[in-house]
C-alpha cells in the first residue's frame, strides 16, 4: 500500500484529519450570538410591530455613504399600511467576474410611491469579510437589513460599482402583502433568537425561495440557480414570476438600472426615477 511505505504521508494525511475533526467539532459547538462588536451598518436588527393594516418598523436602515467605507449610519422607525402595499420588486446584484455569485433581494412599493427594502445578508463583525468557506462552518449571523432603497440599491450601484438589476414581480397585492409580512416575522425571530448564515441553505436567495413557499407552495422547484444566485433572475423569468414581455435575451439589460441610480442619487424621489424605463413600469 501507498500509505504503508511512506510514513510522512501517514502522519500528514492525520494531521490534516485531526486539523479538520476539531475545525468541525469546534463549529458544531459555537453558538449564534447577537452580542458582538458589529459593523456600524449593521449594528441594529430590525423589528416590526404589526397590528392589522397597521406595520411599525423600527432600525430601518437609512445610510448615506461616500464611499463603501465612508457613511453616516441613520436608523429609523417607519410606519406604513398594509392595505396599500401594491408591488413586490426582485433585485440581484452579481459579484463576480464569473456568473455565478450574487447578492438578492426584495422591495416593496405602496401606492403613495412609498418603498422598503428588505435583504437577507451575513452580519459582519468589524474587520471582517465573507468567505463561502466559512459560511458553512457557522462563522456568520444571518441579519434581515431593511432599508431604503437609496441605501441599499444605491450602495450597490453607486458605490461598489456592482451591475444592479430590478425587475418587477407578477404578484397579487394579496400575495404582496403575504411576502411581506412572512419576512417581516421571520426579521423579528432571528432578532430574537438568531441564526447561523449558511453558503449553501440560509442565504439570500434560500431565504426568499422559503418565502415564497410559505404563501405559493411549490412554485419554486429545486434548482442550481438558486444556489448560483446571479443565475436566479433566469430562473424567475422561466417560472413567470417576472412581470416582463421582453425575449429572454433581452430582459437582463432592459432591467439594469446603474445608469439611472447613478443619474438619480441625490434626487427625492430616487425609487420612482430608477423606475421610469418602460420595462421597469409595473404590469
Amino acid at each position: 500500500m501507498i500509505l504503508s511505505r511512506h510514513p510522512r504521508l501517514r502522519w500528514l494525511l492525520a494531521v490534516i484529519v485531526t486539523a479538520l475533526a476539531a475545525w468541525l467539532l469546534f463549529a458544531l459547538l459555537v453558538r449564534p450570538s447577537n452580542e458582538r462588536d458589529w459593523n456600524a451598518d449593521q449594528s441594529r436588527m430590525a423589528t416590526a410591530d404589526i397590528a392589522g393594516d397597521a406595520v411599525a418598523i423600527h432600525n430601518v436602515r437609512n445610510a448615506t455613504y461616500r464611499s463603501t467605507t465612508d457613511f453616516d449610519v441613520h436608523w429609523e422607525t417607519r410606519r406604513y399600511d398594509l392595505s396599500r402595499l401594491e408591488s413586490v420588486w426582485f433585485i440581484v446584484e452579481p459579484f463576480a467576474d464569473w456568473r455565478g455569485p450574487a447578492h438578492t433581494f426584495l422591495s416593496f412599493g405602496f401606492d403613495d410611491g412609498d418603498h422598503v427594502a428588505i435583504s437577507v445578508e451575513i452580519r459582519k463583525e468589524r474587520g471582517e469579510a465573507f468567505s463561502p468557506l466559512l459560511g458553512l462552518l457557522r462563522q456568520y449571523e444571518i441579519a434581515y437589513v431593511v432599508g431604503d432603497e437609496r441605501d441599499l440599491i444605491g450602495l450597490r450601484a453607486n458605490h461598489r460599482k456592482d451591475d444592479v438589476f430590478l425587475y418587477p414581480v407578477h404578484a397579487t397585492r394579496e400575495q404582496a402583502r403575504a411576502l411581506f409580512v412572512s419576512m417581516l416575522e421571520r426579521a423579528n425571530r432571528i432578532a430574537a433568537e438568531p441564526e447561523f448564515y449558511n453558503t449553501l441553505t440560509n442565504t439570500c436567495t434560500s431565504n426568499i425561495v422559503d418565502h415564497i413557499e410559505s404563501i405559493a407552495p411549490d412554485r419554486v422547484p429545486w434548482s442550481y440557480k438558486t444556489l448560483l444566485p446571479a443565475y436566479s433572475d433566469d430562473l424567475a423569468y422561466d417560472l413567470g414570476l417576472i412581470g416582463t414581455d421582453l425575449p429572454r435575451d433581452r430582459y437582463r439589460a432592459a432591467h439594469r438600472i446603474n445608469d439611472l441610480a447613478s443619474r438619480y442619487a441625490a434626487d427625492p424621489a430616487f425609487s420612482a426615477r430608477i423606475r421610469i424605463g418602460s420595462a421597469l413600469r409595473r404590469e
